[in-house]
């Protein structure tokens, strides 16, 4: 029970990483950093983020049925909100590659050994908090603006929301009610993961951190926000199988993404 720690780290203090500013450079060096990790060793990245194209299809089969329909566009828009959770392990492997170690697939299981487990686990949960109120959000918003019953299929809801007044109003306030939450998460865990991942902190000064280099960065980590959304909508097609290409390139990115937003213990040292 020593290593339960989520207010502070193993020592009992609470952390302050140092964060630093970047560029949009950054941004891009980060994209090629995290290529070039994936194409390291791409079938079993591949292998491990095959349950994105999975679930996002049975999502769409869950949704199918009639009650269900008007919660399928926040089901997979809002499956981005939790998408971190399931990179913990593409973040190790950059890690370990990072290191110059061995970087096999297997390793990415080796997360379950963190120290910071019970930190991840708490930051895990809020994620999944996060995507619950979303799913209830979205369903109030639609029975405020279209009402409840008369969808019988796909095509119907698309007929409703693509064709009449109601439908725009959905999309309108849908959307702006989503972009909130994307801030939120987008905020609270650009650099939590990973932080948690590298360092033995505390849940609370990981998402901290997070939200300090956001605001120490707001235009590039808000690029950071559009590039990701505008790949998961590209790995969407045809029906989700792209994620399995996108989802590894973008939590390899995102650990180099951390490695430019916060000083390492020590600076002479890549980890």
């Amino acid at each position: 029970m020593a290593a339960f720690h989520v207010m502070a780290d193993a020592s009992g203090e609470f952390a302050r990483p140092e964060v630093m500013k970047i560029t949009v450079a950054d941004l891009m060096d980060a994209l090629r950093s995290g290529l070039d990790d994936f194409k390291d060793k791409p079938s079993h990245y591949v292998f491990l983020c095959l349950m994105y194209p999975i679930a996002g299809f049975f999502l769409v089969m869950w949704s199918s049925n009639a009650d269900l329909l008007p919660l399928l566009y926040p089901l997979i828009s809002g499956f981005a909100l939790v998408g971190p959770i399931a990179a913990l392990g593409l973040y190790e492997i950059s890690r370990r590659r990072e290191q110059g170690v061995d970087s096999s697939w297997h390793h990415a299981l080796e997360v379950r050994h963190s120290p910071a487990l019970p930190s991840i686990i708490a930051v895990g949960l809020m994620l999944l908090a996060y995507f619950v109120a979303w799913l209830i959000v979205a369903q109030l918003i639609y029975t405020m603006t279209v009402g409840e019953g008369g969808l019988t299929s796909i095509s119907t809801l698309l007929s409703e929301v693509l064709t009449t007044s109601r439908g725009f109003s959905l999309m309108l306030w849908g959307n702006l009610a989503g972009f909130v939450f994307a801030i939120f998460a987008l905020a609270t865990t650009v650099v939590t993961f990973p932080l948690l991942l590298d360092r033995d902190v505390d849940a609370v000064a990981a998402v901290n951190t997070s939200i300090r280099a956001t605001l120490c960065n707001p235009g590039p980590v808000a690029l950071w926000g559009l590039i990701v959304a505008a790949l998961l909508a590209i790995g969407t097609i045809p029906i989700f199988v792209g994620l399995a290409v996108v989802m590894p390139i973008l939590g390899h990115s995102t650990w180099h993404l951390y490695r430019k937003l916060v000083v390492p213990i020590y600076p002479n040292r890549t980890s």
